[in-house]
């Protein structure tokens, strides 16, 4: 009968030791790494999510993404420690999230019709909780290479599922197609934002077929026409929404 023979104990210390120098040494390793990319002045080619929306082609990442506070050490750290429990909160990484005041910087509107302030009344709770269009990013994501990334185009019902407008003009009336269920066809009449030389008309099948509306939700012209207004001198022009 072959006996095994007894481990040596130097010999597993020696090689855990070894371990965990190896272990310790690819973790710095890959800090270092990571700090290195961070500190490149120019990260695009490594930092893109992918192509920009159209409209966009043209701006630089800092446009619209800050630097975060801190070095890019600095933010690892925070980050790392804050994991740990050793620290309260972290640090924004690379640079600060893009939200709501960035793109009004380019796209406010004293008459948007759906500016986000009306979307974050409490009668329109339960509505948020599909589609939170209080955030420009629900319907307008970046770095998709599309202009409305948002597919449903029967989003307009989930604010206007009661419409009813007593004498309404209309043919066939608002009252009946959110009757039945007829929730992709709001945008044939009305442009969302009213950013462009459009008056809905009175019969829906005047209105813009939807295979042009969700051409124009991908990278295609706007079937309601030429924008509005045009932003003042010496102001980069914002693209339509």
């Amino acid at each position: 009968m072959t006996r095994t023979p007894p481990s040596c104990p130097a010999h597993g210390r020696r090689t855990t030791g070894r371990w965990r120098l190896g272990g310790l040494a690819l973790g710095l390793g890959l800090g270092a790494l990571v700090v290195a990319v961070l500190s490149i002045p120019d990260r695009t080619p490594l930092a893109a999510a992918g192509p920009m929306n159209p409209g966009h082609e043209g701006l630089a990442c800092r446009e619209c993404h800050v630097p975060a506070a801190g070095t890019a050490a600095q933010q690892v750290s925070a980050n790392f420690y804050h994991r740990l429990g050793l620290r309260r909160a972290g640090r924004d990484f690379g640079s600060k999230p893009v939200g709501n005041a960035d793109c009004l910087a380019c796209h406010d509107r004293e008459d948007d019709r759906h500016p986000v302030s009306r979307f974050v009344e409490p009668r329109f709770a339960a509505a948020r909780a599909f589609l939170p269009a209080h955030e420009c990013a629900a319907c307008h994501l970046e770095h998709r290479s599309r202009r409305v990334t948002v597919a449903d185009l029967g989003y307009c019902v989930r604010c206007h599922q009661d419409l009813d407008l007593g004498n309404d003009p209309v043919e066939p009336a608002h009252s009946e197609l959110v009757g039945a269920g007829s929730r992709d066809t709001c945008l044939r009449c009305h442009d969302f934002h009213g950013s462009h030389e459009w008056s809905a008309p009175y019969r829906l099948e005047a209105g813009v077929p939807e295979r042009e509306i969700r051409d124009y939700f991908a990278r295609g012209p706007s079937p309601y026409g030429a924008k509005t207004t045009a932003p003042p001198p010496g102001t980069r022009p914002a693209p339509a929404r």
